[in-house]
């Protein structure tokens, strides 16, 4: 918990010794001790602090008013009654609740409380009630918060003040207060002041502040922060070219794929529904990222974003992997990473294409099914240029697990069925004026570049249906490439 010294040596003597004792009136234990606090101030330096009525024990001269809960906050009270003993300005011991063998050790008073009982427990402190740690970091801790501060009028709206100023992605966000901004920067060990990368198209440094109050606005929690972090780090990256992504006439967009331990502890889905709607971690995660490049980077819709169709993904993209009961390794494995290691892959992608095979029950027939409708990627009639993201659901996958085929085998007999000959897909075939060029006639064309499918397993465990979401047209070292990055806490 932070702490200002100096407003902490305002409260408490640097040189005070004694006993400090802070209580309320709202608590059993507190009242029951009121002649065991009277004593203590007539024979020892006690200071006693009142969270709740100034006047709190009325018998007792000069209690100190800590209704503001300061002091409370700043020593870090949690149960009244808590007895502190000091010595030259430095906490010694503590106790809390009433113990009365234990109180008369630490006051040298052998009679102490006598009449009373043994033990007494005692009451949750006021500064600990619910929401009340984060308005007291707020209020007195060393708020490192550096963003401008913007001052509501008494009947201004702050939700309508958010699209007024163009803060939204169109959705209502939530009010990036300090207090909230605070709390969610407690979901990292991070400084708010690390600059975390460069966003793109403006080339804004972004601090870990700055994605902190977007990540407020699009609805996380502060326990999904370390994974926007990640995400914003992977879309800085210079491979993944997200300048070229906005500025693309293309459906394209970062989409964030989570592998690791961190999707199930924050509650991810992958499973019924992992594209759609209803999972918070799944649906602010993706939009807090889209927020960072909006907000930070100046990436919007009419300005360097120029989609002409655009897709709904753009709001935002978040999935994790369906790890737990997958027969295949897992992407993140794929791209070099441990089973232990939580990830996030960013990938330029455009909207979601469905694959339906609810027949097939041998691999060889699926693998057919699968590969002609992945050929339609972009364009019948283009290869080598989009990546693509083939969603595998746990029915399809049941139908190779059983034959035995790991995903290497998937890999390269799915190659085989998407590598043509050239003269095939020639611009002007068919019909189609689109197409590849003369020069490609002579040769053998496959689908991806060599490393541009990606495959992950998720989706519910009913349904053959499985989904392909096409990379962007300009993929490859001269476009997009996806980027893997490993979160941090």
């Amino acid at each position: 918990m932070l702490q200002n010294t100096a407003r902490l040596q305002s409260l408490i003597p640097v040189d005070f010794t004694g006993f400090i004792a802070v209580v309320k009136r709202d608590c059993a234990t507190c009242r029951l001790i009121e002649p065991v606090l009277r004593e203590m101030s007539e024979r020892l330096n006690l200071l006693l602090y009142s969270q709740d009525a100034p006047a709190f024990p009325e018998s007792i001269v000069n209690v100190r008013d800590d209704t503001e809960l300061e002091l409370s906050y700043r020593h870090e009270i949690e149960i009244v009654p808590t007895l502190i003993r000091c010595h030259a300005g430095a906490e010694t011991d503590r106790l809390v609740g009433w113990q009365r063998d234990e109180w008369r050790s630490l006051t040298e008073m052998p009679a102490l409380g006598g009449g009373l009982p043994v033990f007494s427990p005692g009451c949750g402190s006021k500064s600990v009630d619910p929401g009340m740690p984060d308005k007291l970091a707020f209020k007195f801790g060393d708020t490192p918060l550096q963003a401008q501060r913007i001052d509501l009028a008494a009947q201004q709206d702050e939700h309508e003040l958010a699209f007024e100023r163009g803060w939204s992605d169109g959705l209502p966000v939530v009010p990036p207060t300090e207090e909230r901004v605070l709390k969610m920067l407690g979901g990292t060990t991070r400084s708010p002041t690390e600059i975390i990368g460069i966003i793109p198209p403006d080339n804004v440094p972004c601090t870990i502040e700055k994605v902190a109050i977007n990540a407020v606005m699009a609805g996380c929690k502060p326990e999904y922060l370390p994974v926007v972090l990640a995400a914003v780090e992977a879309v800085c990256r210079d491979e993944f070219c997200m300048h070229g992504v906005l500025a693309t006439t293309y459906f394209a967009g970062p989409i964030i794929i989570v592998n690791g331990p961190i999707r199930e502890r924050i509650g991810m889905n992958w499973g019924n529904n992992v594209l759609g709607q209803g999972n918070r971690a799944n649906s602010t995660i993706g939009r807090a990222l889209q927020l960072v490049i909006r907000n930070v980077g100046g990436g919007r819709p009419g300005g360097v974003d120029r989609a002409a169709l655009g897709q709904p993904g753009k709001l935002g993209f978040c999935i994790p992997e369906r790890e737990h009961d997958s027969y295949w390794e897992s992407l993140s494995v794929e791209r070099g990473f441990s089973p232990g290691d939580s990830t996030v892959t960013l990938f330029a992608g455009g909207g979601v294409h469905p694959i339906a095979d609810q027949k097939s029950r041998v691999p060889e027939s699926l693998m057919l099914s699968l590969a002609r409708s992945i050929s339609t990627v972009h364009h019948p009639k283009i290869y080598g240029a989009a990546d693509a993201l083939l969603i595998i659901s746990p029915e399809h996958m049941r139908v190779f697990r059983e034959a035995g085929w790991g995903k290497a085998r998937f890999r390269d007999e799915l190659s085989k069925h998407l590598t043509i000959d050239g003269s095939d897909v020639l611009a002007g075939r068919e019909g189609i004026a689109e197409g590849m060029p003369a020069r490609f006639a002579e040769k053998r064309l496959n689908k991806f570049r060599s490393d541009g499918l990606l495959i992950v397993h998720a989706g519910g465990s009913a349904g053959m249906w499985s989904a392909i979401i096409s990379g962007w047209a300009a993929s490859g070292p001269n476009g997009s490439i996806p980027v893997t990055v490993p979160i941090k806490s």
